[in-house]
């Protein structure tokens, strides 16, 4: 993707974008562009807003954007409606997946990945084609074949339901994938598919959105930038040991460190 001059793009450019919920500010000004191949990290407490972020990408109507611009390879992504960004390529596994009774899990991933195909003019996927792919991707990550034969997530430990996103993510191969807190309630076993799934996906085509309250996923996935969002806005960003900091230090020492630079200021 180039821009008007010829130039490389960037995948994702958000400017000082402001998001409440009612009367309640929640993100204050968010300033990030990403380029395709990198793997952003979004770290931060409770309450900072980087579930809010990722949500606002993807649609969520909860979510009111008052101020700002996103473009998503070119586009207006605030314009475009929930179903055609993810059309588009647009990707979020929830912190909190949820169930989907009475429907199966292959017959819906199945048709997500016709749906992307029809929006981009290609037809649909055969159906030993897609077997293959979905086979593939789901010796990758280790999810039990029986999982599979159950409706989306119907019965699934938090675990097994997280197994189940990256699979979603391997066989639908969207350009942004916007992972929540995907390490959420993970034992070490399990965290360490999980980034297996992740490192799968990620190629020089696609882009990460990782947001995290912990470093500990980032032992197996390393990213291309740290971002530390505290009350709604991005306050300071670095590479990979900025995340090891954090580990050491906490959000406490961010937040000294903006409450000098504001009052020096």
């Amino acid at each position: 993707m180039t821009d008007i001059n010829g130039n490389n793009a960037p995948m994702l450019t958000i400017s000082d974008l402001h998001v409440g919920v009612g009367d309640k500010p929640i993100l204050n000004g968010i300033n990030l562009t990403i380029n395709a191949g990198e793997v952003h990290a979004i770290m931060g407490p409770n309450g900072s807003g980087k579930s809010t972020l990722a949500n606002v990408l993807a649609g969520n109507p909860v979510y009111k954007v008052t101020a700002g611009h996103v473009l998503y390879e070119g586009k207006d992504l605030l314009k475009m409606e929930v179903d055609v960004r993810a059309k588009e390529g647009v990707f979020l596994a929830f912190q909190y997946p949820v169930e989907l009774p009475g429907v199966r899990y292959w017959q819906f991933i199945k048709s997500s990945v016709d749906s992307i195909r029809m929006h981009r003019g290609l037809s649909e996927l055969g159906i030993k084609e897609f077997d293959k792919i979905f086979e593939d991707s789901s010796n990758l990550i280790e999810i039990d074949p029986v999982l599979l034969k159950r409706s989306v997530n119907e019965g699934f430990s938090g675990g097994e339901k997280k197994r189940a996103e990256m699979l979603q993510l391997l066989v639908l191969n969207p350009k942004l994938a916007l992972l929540d807190e995907t390490d959420s309630g993970l034992d070490i076993d399990a965290l360490k598919t999980v980034a297996k799934g992740i490192n799968g996906y990620r190629n020089k085509s696609n882009a990460v959105v990782l947001v995290t309250h912990y470093q500990r996923l980032l032992n197996y996935i390393t990213p291309d930038m740290v971002h530390v969002l505290i009350d709604g806005k991005i306050v300071k960003s670095g590479g990979k040991d900025l995340a090891l900091e954090l580990e050491s230090k906490g959000y406490d020492w961010v937040r000294e460190i903006t409450n000098t630079k504001a009052v020096q200021g």
